[in-house]
């Protein structure tokens, strides 16, 4: 296991800064994801703590240790990728193998670590095999053990499952989570994809524009996100965001069809999640609308209401929905689940 520590790192292109002083620390034994929009500078930041990106300024530190100049194979470190990178013409059993025999490991060594990765990740059964005849999950599979047989201090996973299909992403995924409890290792996972981020996270680091936007464990992103840019990124889908009016120096939600909502905090946005909503008739809530669109989807259905001025809000009914489209309809608000923010995205309440 490792902890990685990450003091004021930059990374600069030219005049271009990717990476604005990023500060950091990672527990040994923690599964930490990093996520944001494409662009936000995730994926350098994993390449920066690999060593395949130089840190233009700042230090990192693993296991208490200055590794900012270290080359990537001094830093005990261990990548995935989104391409496995297997050799085609070589066995499973020899693709995991094939790092430790350049090293010059012990063939019983080597023969044990085989053993226990396949293991592990349940490739026991296609050790013989070549690349060409697994599947994609088994073929990332073969990387990740490839990874664990070098025993590294922590895994570094870049979008692993971005080639995969929607249902062997989800199965990939618990494989990685159950890895991640057997082998209580340190792990680093960039997704751009928010559900990977709070399925699989001790705690998420959510990028925005090469910065720290917020860090926090998923339910803490998720019922208190720090501004308005993490409110709608995380959950899915998105936060509500409605502005507010402070004339006269009372704070209330905007005039949409005749209903308003006062409140005391000094706010010019109003969030609230769509299941903290509820569909009531017209004119009993805190503003009113027009449905404009339902969405089913079995367990779930969600109903995009039309609140003028507000924009479009969507509620999420458990289960079916009376309603019809063009039904004007009240919105009911979970007084304890709002959340506030000021003039700059910045939570306030």
């Amino acid at each position: 296991m490792g902890s990685i520590e990450l003091k004021s790192v930059e990374k600069w292109y030219g005049s271009a800064q990717v990476i604005k002083g990023i500060d950091l620390s990672i527990n040994e034994g923690e599964f930490v994801v990093f996520v944001g929009p494409s662009g936000c500078g995730k994926s350098t930041l994993l390449r920066m703590i690999g060593g395949l990106e130089d840190i233009s300024r700042g230090t990192l530190e693993i296991n208490g240790e200055d590794v900012t100049a270290h080359p990537p194979a001094k830093r005990g470190l261990a990548m995935v990728f989104q391409s496995y990178a297997l050799y085609p013409h070589m066995s499973v059993r020899d693709n995991m193998a094939f790092g430790l025999k350049t090293a010059g490991a012990p063939k019983a060594e080597i023969a044990e670590k085989v053993d226990y990765a396949a293991k592990t990740l349940q490739l026991e059964p296609y050790l013989e095999r070549r690349p060409k005849d697994l599947s994609g999950g088994q073929r990332q599979r073969v990387a990740i053990g490839r990874s664990i047989v070098r025993d590294p201090t922590a895994f570094l996973f870049d979008e692993p499952l971005s080639n995969l299909d929607a249902a062997l992403r989800v199965e990939m995924r618990h494989e990685i989570a159950k890895l991640h409890q057997s082998l209580k290792s340190t792990m680093i996972y960039v997704t751009h994809d928010q559900v990977e981020a709070m399925t699989l996270a001790d705690r998420i680091v959510v990028l925005e524009f090469g910065k720290i936007a917020q860090v926090g464990t998923p339910r803490e992103l998720y019922e208190r996100p720090q501004n308005t840019f993490v409110a709608q990124f995380i959950g899915s889908p998105k936060m509500n965001l409605m502005d507010c009016s402070t004339k006269g120096g009372t704070y209330n939600l905007l005039q949409a069809r005749g209903g308003k909502y006062p409140f005391e905090q000094p706010a010019t946005q109003l969030g609230v999640r769509p299941e903290h909503i509820e569909l009531s008739a017209k004119g009993s809530g805190q503003c009113d609308g027009k449905v404009d669109l339902i969405e089913y989807l079995g367990s779930d259905s969600f109903v995009i209401v039309d609140c003028g001025p507000l924009g479009k809000i969507n509620v999420r009914c458990v289960g079916g929905t009376a309603c019809q489209i063009g039904d004007e309809v009240g919105l009911s608000f979970d007084a304890e689940k709002i959340s506030y923010f000021d003039k700059d995205g910045l939570r306030v309440s």
